[in-house]
C-alpha cells in the first residue's frame, strides 16, 4: 500500500510562526489515559481592528498526546469558534486520518480547520470538533493496532474530556489513502460506533480486500452509516474502489459514489475538501439538537 508518489506534507510548524497561539481548553477529569497537551494556533486568521465577538473568530487547535503504553498515542483536536465560551454546549465530533507516510497534521495542512472555520462563520455548518489521529507508527508493529487505539482510547478520552454529542448519531469518521483503508475496516467492523463514514481515495487493506465480498452483505442493512466514496479518475487503487463501489450497488448500500479527474495525491484531495467537509457538516445539521444562543454577551 506505499504511495511513492504521494508528495509530502508542508509540517505543522510552516505555519506556527505566522499565527497567534491560541489557549487550550481545560480538561475534565480523564478516563484512564495520562495526557500532555500542547497548544497550536488555528491556521485561520481575521484580521480586523476591532472585535468581533467570537462566532468570527478562529477555531483553537491543541495537540494531545496519551501514554496508555508504547509509543504514546498523539491527535491534534481542533475546537470550533465560541467552544470556550459556550460551556453548555456539546458538539458532534468528526474523526480525520491521513494517508500512509504522512502524520497527524495532513488534514490540517490540507486546510481543514480553516475551512471548518468557514462553514461556521457563514451558517452553512453548526460548529462541530474535529480530531486528527496519528498514524505515524504505519510501517511498525504499532501501525497494525492503531485501529484499536482509536477506538479503546481516543473516542473514550476524547468524550470524556470535551464536550461532545457521545453517540452514534454524533460522530463520523473519514479518511484518505491510508486513512480511508482504516475507514473501510472500521465502516464493516465498527459500525455502530460512526453515524457518517467518508472514504477518500481509500487504500483497501489487502485482509479486507479478500472478504469484501463477505463483509460488505454482512452489515445489517439497517446500521450501514451515511457513506461517501470518492476516488481520482487516475488514481492507481480505482480498480479496487471500483469492486468495493460495485459490491455496495449489489447489496443495496445506500451511498454516495463520485469519481473525479485527478490521481492519488493533496491536490486532489484539497480540491474537494470543501465538498468534503460540507457532507460531513450536512450531515451534523440533521443531528445537532436545538444550538445554544453564540451571540457575544455585551
Amino acid at each position: 500500500m506505499t504511495h511513492p508518489r504521494l508528495i509530502a506534507a508542508a509540517s505543522l510548524a510552516a505555519w506556527l510562526t505566522a499565527c497567534s497561539a491560541v489557549a487550550a481548553p481545560t480538561p475534565t477529569a480523564q478516563p484512564t489515559a495520562t495526557a500532555t497537551s500542547t497548544v497550536v494556533p488555528s491556521p485561520t486568521v481575521v484580521p480586523s481592528a476591532t472585535p468581533l465577538g467570537c462566532l468570527t473568530a478562529s477555531g483553537s487547535m491543541t495537540r494531545r498526546e496519551l501514554q496508555n503504553g508504547k509509543p504514546a498515542q498523539e491527535f491534534l483536536i481542533y475546537l470550533p469558534p465560541c467552544y470556550d465560551q459556550n460551556t453548555d454546549q456539546r458538539y458532534p465530533v468528526l474523526y480525520l486520518l491521513h494517508g500512509q507516510t504522512y502524520q497527524d497534521d495532513q488534514w490540517v495542512n490540507l486546510g481543514a480547520p480553516f475551512v471548518a472555520d468557514k462553514l461556521i462563520h457563514s451558517g452553512e455548518a453548526p460548529p462541530f470538533i474535529i480530531v486528527f489521529p496519528d498514524d505515524r507508527y504505519w510501517n511498525l508493529p504499532p501501525g497494525e493496532s492503531f485501529g484499536d487505539r482509536l477506538i479503546q482510547e481516543i473516542i473514550p478520552f476524547v468524550d470524556h474530556t470535551y464536550r461532545t454529542l457521545a453517540d452514534r448519531d454524533h460522530r463520523a469518521l473519514g479518511g484518505l489513502s491510508r486513512g480511508g483503508g482504516w475507514a473501510v475496516h472500521l465502516a464493516l467492523t465498527r459500525y455502530d460506533l460512526f453515524g457518517m463514514i467518508g472514504l477518500h481515495s481509500p487504500v483497501i487493506f489487502n485482509d479486507d480486500a479478500a472478504v469484501l465480498e463477505r463483509l460488505v452483505p454482512a452489515v445489517p442493512a439497517s446500521d450501514w452509516p451515511r457513506l461517501w466514496l470518492d476516488a481520482g479518475d487516475r488514481d492507481g487503487d480505482l480498480g479496487s474502489i471500483r469492486r468495493l463501489e460495485d459490491l455496495l450497488i449489489m447489496h443495496a448500500v445506500p451511498h454516495e459514489w463520485h469519481i473525479y479527474a485527478g490521481d492519488h495525491t493533496n491536490a486532489y484531495w484539497q480540491a474537494h475538501l470543501v465538498e468534503y467537509l460540507q457532507w460531513y457538516a450536512d450531515g451534523f445539521s440533521k443531528q445537532v439538537p436545538a444550538a445554544v444562543d453564540m451571540t457575544p454577551t455585551p
